[in-house]
């Protein structure tokens, strides 16, 4: 008996979804809007997915260009230093399977800056036993005779529809595609010969990749008695560290995925809310034709499955589109910041079922509560009633309680938030409680504006814009979250450049900056002393080193300086806390916090202490008096321990920096030849044509390429440092503020979309206005301010709480992920441009909608009251 009347509820459902799903022939307009929303929803999150998942992937798998991953590396110890190609020929002669890598920098003709990569190109082959059709497209002949060719992957070179020929070096290079299965990824090959003529680097190389099992590579090396005690060999770790480091670049990036993903089930839910409004009459019919409840509940889960399928099926498709499209904009930030190569990305069946699983779960919890409630109302409900004013006020009093509540809970957990993660955690809950607080709020603002206007048609318009406020608020939320996202993404990017420009300033004091190369430091000084004498000379020391705090060794940047270059250019902590006790403090507490800075300074030009950088200090978890052990090697049998005396800025480096002393630098027995030089006291032409100085920037810089055989990458002026650095910040953000773009865009398609369809479902009251004498054109305009009324309004609250979320992201997600303090500006320009912008979305996303309800004829809109 159950199981005959469970088939009979089956097909009772089935004829039922025949029902609704004729209705959606007849009024595509609900079926679209909720498919629109579902749409943009999978589309952003499985297309942020797969940049990410393809990125982490490519770190695992990457290998040498036109070869398999490595075993093991020799690198040189110093930062910038090079290898002696004739290492690479004795580990041949060893027996080691071994490939010379040289890489580097070029400019072409327009002054973009390339990165590019040369090794042996037999060695490379060589390293496959099978290599597929890839090397029978390869000139081997041609390139082995050291023809002027450079090799890109066919993904490259179609995104950046290269040309046939490219100018870098000085020298036109024949441009040539290779199929993506090469390993070549976002990097530029030429053969290694080529690479060093280019580079002006010949007899060197940047690192040699070995390959076999690591254990007796490391014992053939051991027995070859080849002088390796100078160098690095590191392990392959398959792009551990690589994941580790990047890890928070791609959690922000899955932040942005989630909340786009958020704005489009606001836009997909609104859709269904208003297609069950549109449907009530239609399915109380059938409940009273003997339709069961549980059949109309099973039908109208089945219309939703299927609605999830269609959209999730199309979101796929333009996901993957879209990853294609975000793919190089990720791999060019993750190539400058982290030096990563990003392979080819492939697609997964399995991102359509995370993306249609996750959007069903979401849909199943905001729908079946309307399902319930349609499915168990009396028969005997007035069907002409369209919305329920005491329970939607109900219902908004219960978001902004629940929405009060989350914020309170965020402001309770702030103090305790110590990791990124858990300050994602702290956006999330700010995310979910700001839409939440929405509606109550616009009803409140409505009702006192309704007060200022005097009986008439101002205040039936403000009246009846309160009532639009329930169908509305889905949208507005939508609309809501898109500009705080926004505006907190400008406020982070427009903080950081200013900060960014102020450490420049600090950190910049010569005028320019010369790399030799190792060995070459001697022939540099003594052609500064020959042709530009007087001028000021400014040394650093580098060298890869370990640190350990109280945890495990970590892998970091020891870097010395002269004391007058340890005196200008080291940006203390501290400043940020002065500037804030200026408010409050008197001037003599502001000059003593002043005076101390200057005296850790001083300890650490004397030996006493280290300076280390911010992204150290937050990692390891010190502070200043704290104390700090280095090390020549991860097992730190010989350490050297002093105390921390002061933490500086550092926006350019993603490894953590220990600065100390010569005295020390020496003391740790570190290569006494210093790895770049800077120089000032040269005058510009204005000044050069006063002899007050030497020389001028370009004709020294033109002078050290020339004659002493530099590259153009290690010879930098000032300005162009500045130059390098804001093209920098500015790719990294570039991906974040297009995916606040598209979430802004899809709240506007959203707002379209509900303008559209409240208007649909008001023909008959606004019918009324006109026929009690309101012309067209007043209809229009008033139709039109009162959409704009409650767009200004949702945009002004986007204000305060979007700076809410710009402060938590700027002085907890970002300070935690990348160790960076940045100085918030409260940018009232860029929020004014938001907002603007914002309207003018609005005003194209109503007017048309409003324009098609006024045409329409005066008694077919009537007629909408009684069907």
């Amino acid at each position: 008996m159950n199981d005959t009347g469970a088939l009979t509820t089956i097909k009772l459902a089935w004829q039922a979804l025949k029902v609704t799903l004729a209705h959606y022939r007849k009024a595509p307009l609900q079926a679209g809007a909720i498919l629109l929303g579902v749409v943009l929803a999978v589309t952003l999150l499985i297309g942020v997915k797969a940049t990410n998942d393809n990125a982490i992937n490519s770190y695992r798998e990457a290998g040498e260009a036109l070869g398999q991953q490595a075993s093991l590396f020799i690198t040189p110890k110093a930062r910038g230093a090079s290898l002696d190609e004739a290492l690479y020929f004795q580990l041949r002669q060893s027996g080691i399977q071994a490939l010379p890598v040289i890489s580097g920098v070029l400019d072409d003709a327009q002054g973009r800056q390339w990165q590019v990569e040369g090794s042996d190109i037999i060695t490379a082959l060589g390293t496959f036993e099978q290599r597929g059709n890839g090397r029978n497209h390869l000139p081997l002949n041609r390139l082995l005779a050291g023809d002027p060719i450079i090799v890109m992957s066919d993904s490259l070179h179609q995104g950046l529809k290269a040309p046939p020929t490219l100018s870098l070096g000085g020298r036109t290079l024949e441009v040539l595609a290779l199929a993506d299965s090469q390993q070549l990824g976002n990097r530029l090959y030429l053969d290694i010969s080529l690479a060093q003529q280019l580079l002006k680097r010949e007899g060197t190389l940047s690192y040699i990749a070995l390959f076999g099992e690591p254990q007796r590579l490391k014992e053939r090396l051991k027995q070859s008695g080849l002088p390796l005690d100078k160098l690095n060999i590191s392990e392959q770790d398959k792009g551990a560290a690589l994941t580790a480091l990047t890890r928070s670049f791609h959690l922000n990036l899955n932040a942005m995925g989630m909340l786009a993903f958020v704005v489009g089930l606001f836009i997909a839910y609104n859709g269904v809310r208003y297609s069950l409004m549109k449907r009530r009459r239609l399915l109380l019919l059938l409940l009273k034709q003997g339709l069961g409840r549980r059949a109309l509940m099973l039908a109208l889960l089945l219309e939703l499955l299927l609605l999830v399928f269609i959209g999730s099926a199309s979101g796929f498709i333009l996901a993957l589109q879209l990853s294609q499209w975000l793919q190089p904009m990720v791999a060019l930030t993750l190539e400058q910041l982290y030096g990563a190569t990003l392979l080819p990305g492939n697609w997964r069946w399995q991102w359509l079922a995370e993306g249609a699983g996750l959007t069903l779960i979401a849909a199943l919890l905001a729908c079946v509560p309307l399902y319930l409630e349609l499915c168990h109302q009396s028969l005997a409900q007035n069907t002409q009633s369209q919305w329920h004013a005491h329970r939607h006020r109900s219902m908004h009093k219960r978001l902004f309680l629940m929405g009060g509540a989350l914020l309170a809970l965020t402001a309770l957990l702030y103090p305790m938030s110590q990791t990124h993660q858990h300050s994602l955690g702290l956006m999330g809950l700010l995310t979910l409680a700001i839409p939440l607080l929405l509606p109550q709020l616009l009803q409140s603002l409505l009702g006192l504006l309704a007060r200022l206007f005097p009986s008439g048609l101002s205040k039936y318009a403000i009246a009846d814009t309160r009532e639009l406020v329930a169908p509305l608020a889905l949208a507005m939320m939508a609309l809501l979250l898109a500009l705080c996202a926004n505006i907190a993404m400008n406020t982070l990017v427009g903080s950081f450049d200013k900060t960014l420009r102020s450490w420049l300033d600090t950190r910049l004091h010569a005028e320019l900056y010369i790399r030799p190369g190792a060995g070459n430091m001697a022939n540099l000084e003594h052609f500064l002393e020959q042709q530009a004498p007087g001028l000021a000379h400014f040394y650093q020391w580098q060298a890869p080193f370990y640190a350990k705090g109280s945890g495990n060794a970590l892998e970091i940047n020891l870097i010395s300086r002269d004391a007058d270059s340890i005196a200008r250019t080291t940006a203390l902590k501290t400043p940020a806390q002065v500037t804030f006790q200026e408010q409050v403090a008197s001037r003599e507490q502001v000059q003593g916090a002043q005076n101390n800075q200057q005296q850790a300074l001083q300890t650490v030009i004397q030996g006493q202490a280290l300076a280390i950088s911010e992204p150290l200090a937050l990692t390891l978890g010190l502070a200043p008096g704290d104390k700090l052990s280095l090390c020549p090697d991860k097992d730190c049998k010989t350490p050297l321990t002093l105390p921390i005396s002061a933490i500086y800025y550092d926006y350019g480096n993603p490894k953590g920096e220990v600065l100390l002393a010569q005295s020390l630098w020496q003391e740790l027995k570190l290569p006494t030849e210093a790895v770049s030089l800077a120089v000032s006291g040269i005058a510009t032409s204005a000044e050069r044509a006063k002899g007050a100085g030497l020389t001028s920037i370009a004709a020294l810089e033109r002078a050290l390429i020339q004659e002493l055989g530099l590259s153009p990458v290690q010879v930098y002026s000032q300005q162009k440092i500045r130059d390098e650095a804001i093209r920098v910040f500015n790719k990294t953000f570039s991906i974040t503020l297009v995916l606040n773009t598209l979430t802004l865009l899809v709240a506007a398609v959203g707002l379209f979309s509900a303008v559209l369809m409240l208007t649909q479902s008001r023909q008959a009251s606004l019918a009324m206005l006109r026929s009690l004498g309101l012309t067209r054109g007043r209809l229009l305009s008033m139709l039109l301010l009162q959409m704009l009324l409650v767009v200004l309004l949702t945009c002004l609250l986007a204000l305060p709480m979007g700076a809410i979320l710009g402060y938590l992201l700027i002085h907890k997600v970002t300070l935690q992920a990348f160790g960076w303090t940045i100085a918030m500006q409260w940018d009232w320009l860029a929020y004014g441009r938001v907002v603007l912008l914002s309207l003018l979305c609005c005003i194209l996303a109503v007017i048309v909608p409003l324009y098609w309800q006024s045409r329409r004829s005066l008694v077919s809109s009537l007629q909408q009251e009684v069907l």
